[in-house]
């Protein structure tokens, strides 16, 4: 019992049952760094309050300074008689320093500590996962340059609907992805809020300076209701559900990326080394870092929804049941960064397929609305040229040709509006320069898009 700061309190010792029900050090101890970064700062704000005397604060600095070298070198042996990192290293520091440690604990609780803690983790992997959106970024801006002019059918319905460029396709996700880098950054403001100062729910008796601590740390704000600074955790659902939006934005491309290397489709092939074989049959390739992409986008979304759980029925202020805000964060975090890591490596090593692409284009009927919009131009009402597109199409369909394989005679026959410049509107190619404008999928727009995206990127 000696060892448990709050035990004066209590008759008989925590069970071991419990003990291990309740530690949380196995997981929380990845906050040991920004522990020690948060108690300098405290410590340095109580002697300049005048709180805590300069041969204290020096202690602490030396023996913070031993513990994070210690930690560094892996001889840190936690303890889970501790329970959590905090005290694992305020108990480390006081045999280190003596009196000097114990004192590091003035005008503060461990609701505000941790919650403190956890927004100094959480705002430097927001830095890391913004960066690693932006390396996958590049990877696909770099794709899409190297394929601006490439055909390839786009779908609705997964029906094939209008020729696209492939770089388009690839840019599709770099606007997504910006988006999330957004959510992130949006994100990192809220979390970059101090709760320290707070102490356990109320405040402090002791005249600290709690402006003086957020510029030592950091934090661009400081949160302005003791109640609200120790209990909630939104800042991690919000962070947890900007994840899981990045990672349905990479489920969808993975999704594709399963199809078209796949032989039905044949429009890409992925390196080796983010593939496996199969035990049985010896043909197969299997795209298994799309594949797991795909089943570890539930996994954060399932985080999301257990974080919001957590917190729906918590009455104010600090409750014990935000222990478990801690995993699922770490692990949201672990897989986002990890996934965003791989996805770049794996997108530098597709190969794309032009000829495959084309030939999927031509089966189906890609270019119709072209056509449509042809006779449009030239003064048939949309209503009626689409009529007559749906019938050339249906002739198309049973003499199992595309549109640009009937004659001119054919053609005037649904329309006399028809004349042979009409072939030129009906080529894949024709159709993507068409859609010249912004937004639109022609090479042209697409290498502006490009230059767009690369001067973003490099502005940071």
């Amino acid at each position: 019992m000696s060892e448990k700061n709050w035990s004066g309190r209590f008759h008989e010792p925590v069970s071991e049952l419990v003990k291990q029900y309740t530690a949380s050090i196995e997981f929380d101890k990845c906050l040991a760094n920004y522990d020690i970064q948060g108690s300098l700062a405290h410590a340095q704000m109580l002697q300049q309050a005048g709180i805590l005397s300069e041969k204290d604060l020096a202690a602490i600095q030396s023996g913070m300074n031993e513990i994070l070298q210690d930690i560094a070198a892996g001889k840190i042996n936690w303890s889970i008689d501790l329970e959590d990192v905090h005290m694992n290293v305020e108990h480390l520091l006081t045999q280190k320093v003596g009196d000097a440690g114990k004192r590091l604990h003035t005008g503060r609780s461990r609701n505000d500590q941790v919650a403190t803690d956890i927004r100094l983790w959480l705002r430097a992997k927001i830095d890391l996962i913004v960066d690693l959106i932006k390396d996958l970024q590049t990877a696909l801006v770099d794709l899409a340059d190297q394929n601006a002019e490439v055909v390839m059918p786009g779908f609705t319905h997964m029906q094939v609907a209008q020729p696209i460029s492939f770089g388009h396709h690839m840019l599709a996700y770099v606007e997504m992805l910006g988006r999330d880098n957004e959510r992130m950054i949006d994100c990192r403001h809220r979390v970059n809020r101090m709760p320290l100062g707070a102490a356990a729910l109320a405040g402090t008796t002791f005249p600290i300076k709690r402006e003086l601590t957020a510029d030592l740390l950091g934090f661009e704000a400081i949160c302005q209701n003791s109640l609200d600074a120790v209990s909630d955790r939104d800042f991690a659902i919000e962070f947890t559900a900007a994840s899981s939006i990045l990672m349905m934005h990479l489920s969808r491309l993975s999704e594709e990326l399963i199809y078209w290397i796949s032989p039905r489709f044949a429009f890409i092939d992925i390196a080796d080394r983010f593939c496996t074989g199969s035990s049985i049959m010896p043909q197969k390739k299997n795209p298994d870092v799309p594949e797991l992409v795909r089943g570890k986008t539930g996994r954060v979304v399932g985080h999301l929804l257990g974080l919001i759980t957590l917190m729906k029925s918590q009455p104010l202020a600090y409750n014990k049941d935000n222990q478990e805000d801690k995993e699922p964060l770490f692990d949201t975090v672990t897989t986002i960064v990890d996934t965003l890591r791989i996805y770049a490596d794996m997108m530098r090593g597709v190969t794309v397929k032009p000829e495959n692409m084309r030939a999927a284009v031509l089966q189906g009927f890609a270019t119709a609305t072209d056509l449509a919009d042809y006779l449009v131009k030239k003064g048939l009402p949309f209503r009626d040229s689409h009529e007559v597109v749906a019938r050339a199409v249906r002739l198309a369909e049973e003499q199992q040709c595309d549109l640009s394989d009937l004659s001119l005679d054919v053609l005037q026959s649904f329309s006399e509006l028809i004349t042979d410049d009409v072939y030129a509107v009906l080529t894949p190619e024709g159709s993507l320069n068409a859609r010249n404008h912004v937004g639109g999928t022609s090479p042209v727009q697409v290498r502006a898009q490009v230059a767009r995206w690369r001067a973003l990127l490099r502005s940071g």
